[in-house]
């Protein structure tokens, strides 16, 4: 058997307009139509346990299809009113929390009406208008434009841009932006899509003439394949009870955190895609985070209006995962509620940070690599994997887990590849026949044995190359 030596291979991916340097904070900015159900209002609680993960650019009110003809600034306004009162004591725990001043600043209004109607000569609001100086800012960091709601406001500021540039500063302008939107919540999202080929998109399946949603990604973060309570996903960690005693109980904050109505936090899964964890990489939605995985191809649906997509972007991918109960299931939720138990965590411990000292309150894990992150092999040579310095600020004791992700590389074959030692800091694994250069995921898990245990990860990239 060869042994192969750790080479360090620098990979380099096309990326749609501006990339952005690892380590850097990224640009957020928000729309949403808070109100329109409890889970918007659950989404910004959370939201705003990570603000310190962001530079959060804008909180723009908007309409959607289940919210026609007004906006809620208001409830944005209570909800960081509330963390304004704890934000002192989330500072104890990881520097970065924006000041409650700024973020009030930051809230601002789009028009009370629905899709297209907001679109258009004398369409312009206090919303677009921010959006379109948000992306004009001397910043090359892109603007990640998380869309809760109807992007009618977005769909605004571009057509402004549209109309008033050249094609020039009009491409520059559209790549600068980054869209994560939780489905098409009214017909302005389509025409963004046709409008703006080379936008950069995320989005799961918008509604049926019955508006359902079509299992899109997104209701993984709380419901299954049915929005039932099994299908493969632990229900009771998303459920009022579980909510109630980790959340709501948690001071000013957790107070503003209503009863699920429907699914919780279906918005969510657009800034967990975000979250600094060592899993995600937001310009590849290939890979898979917290906040699910995409492909980028051309839907083969018809959507609102009877109209069919008119080109790809990123949408639904599927994983295959074994459930709680032992089975294993495949779809688009899986590529989100694989991880439910570490984000709910996380969560829950970010909540006790709003209302605990330091030595209180649980505190994430240092995952770290003994080995660049990027590694190759021939066809039969071992890699060997390496978690040595790891650490945990709290002195908890570390458990490991190396995953191989399949899905997320290109290397298909008849069988998943073993990892030997999975569960140990140091594994190792065999590098498959592969006929040609093919890419193979792994990503490593560390979990202290805190309350509630926290996990953080890195992810190895191996390049398989055929046998000499």
């Amino acid at each position: 058997m060869k042994y192969s030596l750790i080479i360090f291979l620098i990979l380099f991916a096309f990326v749609n307009g501006t990339a952005q340097t690892a380590g850097q904070k990224k640009r957020v900015l928000v729309l949403t139509d808070i109100e329109n159900e409890p889970d918007d209002a659950q989404s910004m609680v959370r939201f705003l346990t990570y603000s310190n993960h962001w530079d959060i650019e804008g909180l723009i009110a908007a309409t959607s299809e289940h919210m026609k003809n007004k906006t809620a600034s208001w409830r944005i306004r209570e909800i960081i009113e509330a963390y304004g009162k704890v934000r002192d004591n989330l500072e104890l725990h990881e520097p970065g929390y924006p000041e409650t001043n700024y973020l009030l600043s930051v809230v601002k209004e789009g028009l009370p009406v629905y899709g297209m109607e907001g679109v258009g000569a004398g369409k312009d609001s206090e919303g677009s208008e921010w959006i379109i100086q948000a992306v004009d800012k001397a910043d090359d960091r892109p603007l990640w434009i998380l869309v809760w709601g109807g992007p009618n406001c977005l769909a605004q500021a571009l057509w402004k841009a549209r109309m008033t540039r050249p094609p020039s500063e009009l491409e520059r302008f559209v790549s600068k932006i980054r869209v994560y939107a939780i489905s098409d919540q009214d017909d302005s999202a389509p025409w963004i899509r046709a409008t703006f080929p080379n936008l950069f998109y995320i989005a799961t399946p918008g509604m049926n003439a019955k508006g359902a949603y079509h299992f899109a990604t997104w209701t993984g973060i709380s419901g299954d394949r049915f929005h039932g309570r099994f299908q493969g996903a632990d229900f009771s960690i998303v459920d009022n009870p579980w909510l109630d005693e980790h959340i709501r109980s948690h001071g000013p904050l957790g107070a503003e955190y209503p009863l699920v109505k429907y699914l919780m936090e279906g918005d969510s899964p657009s800034f967990l895609y975000l979250v600094e964890n060592g899993l995600g990489d937001p310009e590849h939605p290939e890979y898979g985070s917290w906040g699910g995985r995409y492909e980028y191809y051309l839907p083969q649906m018809k959507k609102w209006m009877n109209q069919p997509e008119t080109r790809p972007f990123w949408t639904n991918a599927v994983d295959e995962v074994k459930g709680v109960d032992g089975n294993y299931y495949i779809g688009y939720q899986e590529t989100i509620w694989r991880w439910r138990e570490s984000y709910q965590n996380d969560f829950a411990a970010r909540m006790d940070w709003t209302i605990k000292p330091y030595g209180q309150a649980n505190h994430p894990p240092v995952a770290a690599l003994a080995h660049p992150k990027e590694l190759r092999g021939r066809s039969g040579e071992t890699i060997f994997l390496s978690a040595e310095g790891s650490s945990d600020p709290d002195g908890d004791r570390l458990k490991f887990e190396w995953i191989y992700y399949g899905e997320a590389g290109s290397y298909a074959g008849k069988n998943p590849v073993e990892i030997k030692d999975k569960n140990k800091k140091n594994a190792s694994l065999i590098v498959p026949h592969v006929n040609k250069p093919e890419t193979i995921h792994v990503a490593l898990a560390v979990t202290d044995d805190g309350e509630p245990p926290l996990t953080r990860y890195q992810r190895v990239i191996i390049i398989a190359l055929p046998g000499l």
